[in-house]
């Protein structure tokens, strides 16, 4: 087991989320290190002194540290499902939710963390990127085509986070497109098995193999 990939993970964090996925998919297990933001573990910071997750440490001791190049690397390795088969429109659209989104998401999830913000302005730029997905997705149901690709799954742990903030606006907004591609990603066997609970990794315990036993 020594020659798997190390993944330093925190469970919650969207951008974990969707490393996880694409390394489960993909069939490449991995050793898991859960960890606790509030209480870093020194190897991960030694292996990433930027000291956000996820951090994959290859076997080599090649790190990679940010979740989209993980996902990448992941899914260079084997793509079963074809999530690359994507096109420019695809990383133009993960850059807009990776930037203006996710912006706009932190000030409304977590207004007092910045100056002289409304939650309420940064919902509304938010909505924006929402309807445009909804406009986006076809009628099989997903953003780029009939089978989800790597901006569906690089996208909707960012939707969930911000559908989640006050689930009874979003429930209610005009988007059922976006609603039910959504609703049908959360219930997803691929999520389930991304989101299993494990404990905090401290140094010296045994790590779990984190890996996908049949690709769904």
């Amino acid at each position: 087991m020594t020659d798997l990939p190390v993944l330093y993970s925190f469970r919650r964090c969207p951008y974990a989320m969707r490393a996880r996925m694409a390394l489960l998919v993909s069939a490449t297990p991995v050793r898991l290190r859960e960890v606790v933001l509030r209480n870093k573990p020194e190897e991960m910071i030694a292996a990433s002194p930027k000291a956000t997750v996820p951090v994959l440490v290859l076997p080599d001791g090649q790190v990679v540290d940010e979740s989209l190049a993980i996902m990448h690397w992941a899914l260079a390795r084997n793509d079963p499902q074809g999530w690359l088969q994507g096109s420019a429109t695809e990383s133009e659209l993960i850059a807009q939710a990776d930037g203006p989104f996710k912006q706009a998401l932190d000030r409304y999830k977590y207004p007092t963390r910045y100056e002289n913000v409304d939650p309420l302005d940064h919902r509304a730029a938010g909505l924006a990127f929402l309807e445009k997905l909804d406009g986006l997705i076809q009628p099989p149901g997903q953003l780029m085509g009939a089978k989800p690709t790597l901006a569906d799954h690089a996208i909707f742990p960012f939707v969930r986070q911000f559908a989640n903030n006050d689930r009874d606006w979003f429930d209610q907004l005009p988007l059922s497109a976006l609603q039910k591609w959504l609703g049908e990603h959360l219930a997803s066997p691929l999520f389930a098995t991304t989101m299993v609970k494990y404990p905090q990794w401290v140094s010296g315990d045994v790590e779990p193999v984190f890996a996908l036993q049949v690709a769904t």
